[in-house]
């Protein structure tokens, strides 16, 4: 996490807004193009074979195909009425740097384990359990990270029963963990690979750290009754202030008011100093002492 830290130091300005809208539009895509024109799909899809033979748009497009192809309005409702309120949350409550580092970097290693696979089989597996791949274990990660963030969050199984999230998650996480072993027990091993993979964003920013306070629903409402008893704070300009010099700067991701002019800059009463964040990491940063 330092080093997740480090870089959104780094390069905290550079996370893309509203991903999630992002992600169901091209879900949206894929979904069409299953219908309309499933041969263009296909060529489309993380097939490592044709990329080795040049069709190195595949490296990326695959993000396209749907995590559920079953029925079009299941699809509706988990994107609707689940995925979308999860992960524009989890955004919302990570920051956009962190958010966008969690989601390409399950991609990243998604697409990592394909060629991993396709050389472990010698060239003959491109596909993970008959089907192609997909960002399903990908969109699981983000669910387990919701339930780590809001673990007593409750919601309505079927639309009826209420259950907790760290529930849900522990559900989920016996039912993967039952598919890996099962390939593991078969002798089919390398199966498990790339659900693994897929899932290393979640390892990485959870289990890779013991500071997990920062994701504690307790810390999250101490950030919000934060910001509700600091307001809307009025800028004072300083003294012959010209128009080279700004009147705020954010002490992680060093933006400006001029970078974006609908930022808001807060000063932190937890870190020892005038330390003043923007609105992206007034509640994401670590506490200077």
């Amino acid at each position: 996490m330092k080093f997740i830290d480090k870089l959104e130091r780094k390069f905290g300005n550079r996370g893309i807004e509203n991903l999630t809208i992002y992600i169901i539009v091209s879900y949206v895509l894929g979904y069409a193009l299953m219908f309309l024109n499933p041969e263009l799909l296909s060529m489309l899809t993380l097939n490592v074979t044709q990329i080795l033979h040049g069709q190195i748009w595949r490296l990326i497009t695959w993000v396209i195909y749907p995590p559920t192809t079953t029925n079009l309005f299941l699809f509706i409702i988990v994107i609707v009425c689940f995925y979308y309120p999860v992960s524009s949350s989890l955004e919302h409550t990570w920051g956009s740097f962190k958010f966008t580092l969690y989601i390409l970097s399950g991609i990243l290693f998604t697409v990592i384990s394909a060629f991993i696979l396709y050389f472990i089989t010698g060239g003959v597996s491109d596909v993970l359990n008959g089907q192609p791949f997909t960002t399903y274990y990908i969109s699981l990660s983000v669910f387990l990270a919701y339930a780590m963030t809001y673990p007593e969050m409750k919601i309505l199984l079927y639309f009826v029963i209420p259950i907790k999230m760290k529930w849900m998650a522990l559900f989920y996480v016996l039912i993967v963990g039952w598919n890996v072993v099962s390939y593991v027990m078969n002798g089919a091993w390398f199966m498990a690979l790339p659900i693994v993979a897929s899932l290393l964003n979640f390892i990485i920013f959870f289990l890779g750290t013991r500071n997990l306070n920062r994701y504690n629903p307790k810390e999250i409402h101490r950030r919000n009754q934060f910001k509700r008893a600091m307001g809307e704070s009025k800028t004072v300009p300083f003294p012959g202030n010209t128009q080279g010099v700004t009147k705020h700067k954010c002490a992680v991701c060093g933006r400006t008011e001029k970078d974006d002019p609908n930022l808001e800059f807060r000063f932190c009463s937890k870190c020892n100093g005038n330390y003043e964040y923007c609105q992206d990491h007034l509640y994401t940063h670590i506490h200077k002492k």
